[in-house]
């Protein structure tokens, strides 16, 4: 009924033309039909193999196939009615079509018609932006998509004589990343988790994930990171584990009655290797999310205004996806331009403006996790308090955490921790960050192998000795990075 309403708004304030964008075709219709009815008014459908025909008949009005000819019947009839035209995007930039929806607009008043044009995307001429508003049909809420389960269990059912089984986890997870499809789509993707092997499982919510992402054509803006790590292999960082854990429970209830605001997000900052990305990705393992990776380079293009648009689009797309996480690394290069904003014609600037603003205003739930490298080039506006939940500073791993990342690495090339001197091997790696402590235990393997011999402490111990870390090798910026840190964020570990 919201969109019957909102469709009556629209009337009231004699609005001639209603653009519509969306794939629900046989929603519309019925939408607008029983608009129509409910407002007395006749209802008119055109199409281009069809012409103009008048709902629940048969024969179209003689000589209407073309638009401008349809438009001319709309304008001369003295009928109040609303009229759906269908796919007659290619053909609004003809003048003859501009010109009869200006007449038709100019007797709204007189005789007050509606014009709804239907497509997947349509671009209205200029000439015609001030006459026309864009209505979005209403996307199915929970309660919608759970009555489509049913409905689908009820099919599949009925055709196999089987009962779906469902994983109460995976039936609630499933509800909640159906949410922000259209409800063809929403019934799609349902159809197929049930009828898969008859159940609702946790291994369907990654096939309905991908599908979805598909649908709303994500791919060549936002990555759906695969193979998202459990946050028990992340090591150290034991201060921003906890934070994650405290939070997990109002985060994913979704609870809008809650005294406790939802967590909206996190920067983190530090040193190369530390493991921002890593604890990025830990992030959606921890809330057990979807991740999707903004990826800067694909965002930006040369013509303009393409990069603003392509910005809207992705943060769009993730409040589709949502609950998930959305990972933007690396933000300043993304964001940064110089320090007046022009070197770029200001694209980098009113990226920023845009993103600064979805981050204020955004009430889906999406959990915005950034990583930076480069203070220096972060704007300020970014870093004002408020725009994230928590500024965690991540450092190079102190002794235990250099002892878990060790053990980690070490079970991941199947060897057993325990047959090396872990303490040894994390003393002698003081000032290494995780990547470079995992790169020395492949180098040790390739040393061990060219020798035949197992991996031992010995190996590991040399590759070591013999690597200059990260720590040495930028010595005074790490030391500029924990001195701005230490007043600025909050230790990850």
């Amino acid at each position: 009924m919201s969109d019957i309403r909102d469709l009556e708004g629209l009337l009231s304030a004699q609005v001639p033309v209603v653009i519509i964008e969306s794939h629900e075709e046989r929603k519309v219709l019925q939408m607008l039909e029983r608009f129509a009815t409910l407002n007395d008014r006749a209802f008119f459908t055109w199409n281009v193999t069809q012409g103009l025909r008048r709902a629940n008949t048969a024969e179209s009005v003689y000589n209407t196939k073309d638009l401008p000819e349809a438009l001319r019947h709309a304008e001369l009839s003295p009928q109040n009615a609303v009229y759906l035209f269908l796919d007659a995007h290619p053909f609004l930039s003809d003048p003859a079509v501009i010109r009869t929806i200006k007449n038709i607009a100019l007797k709204v008043e007189v005789v007050p018609r509606m014009l709804a044009f239907l497509s997947h995307e349509i671009e209205v001429p200029k000439e015609l932006g001030s006459l026309a508003a864009s209505f979005k049909p209403s996307l199915p809420d929970a309660n919608r998509i759970q009555e489509i389960l049913q409905e689908e269990a009820r099919r599949y059912s009925a055709a196999t004589g089987s009962r779906v089984a469902a994983n109460r986890d995976a039936l609630h997870m499933l509800v909640q990343h159906l949410g922000g499809l259209p409800e063809e789509d929403a019934r799609r993707l349902a159809r197929m988790a049930i009828r898969n092997d008859g159940a609702v499982t946790l291994a369907d919510i990654g096939t309905v994930l991908k599908a979805k992402h598909e649908f709303l054509r994500a791919s060549e803006i936002l990555a759906l990171e695969p193979g998202i790590p459990d946050i028990e292999e992340l090591g150290g960082l034991e201060n921003l584990k906890r934070w994650l854990k405290v939070r997990r429970e109002i985060f994913l209830s979704g609870d809008a009655s809650s005294p406790l605001p939802p967590p909206k997000g996190m920067l983190l900052l530090g040193v190369q290797g530390a493991g921002k990305s890593l604890a990025a990705k830990c992030v959606a393992g921890a809330w057990h999310l979807p991740l999707f990776r903004l990826d800067f380079g694909t965002l930006y293009q040369k013509y303009h205004g393409e990069t603003e648009r392509n910005m809207r689009e992705a943060l769009h797309i993730a409040g589709a996806m949502a609950p998930c996480v959305l990972w933007m690394d690396e933000i300043e290069k993304g964001i940064a331009g110089d320090a007046g904003g022009d070197a770029d014609g200001g694209v980098s600037r009113r990226v920023l403006g845009t993103l600064l603003t979805w981050m204020a205003e955004r009430t889906v739930r999406v959990f915005m996790v950034a990583t930076a490298n480069d203070i220096a080039q972060l704007p300020p506006e970014l870093l004002r308090k408020g725009r994230f939940d928590e500024i965690f500073f991540v450092d190079l791993p102190k002794a235990p955490a250099r002892e878990q990342i060790l053990r980690i690495h070490l079970g991941r090339n199947k060897s057993n921790p325990a047959a090396f001197d872990v303490p040894l091997l994390a003393a002698a790696a003081e000032g290494f960050s995780g990547a470079e402590i995992e790169q020395a235990i492949v180098s040790a393997l390739y040393e061990a192998h060219a020798a035949k011999a197992p991996l031992s402490t010995e190996h590991i111990a040399r590759e070591l000795k013999r690597s200059k870390p990260i720590a040495v090798v930028m010595a005074e910026k790490i030391a500029s990075l924990r001195q701005w840190a230490s007043e600025r964020a909050v230790a990850a570990d």
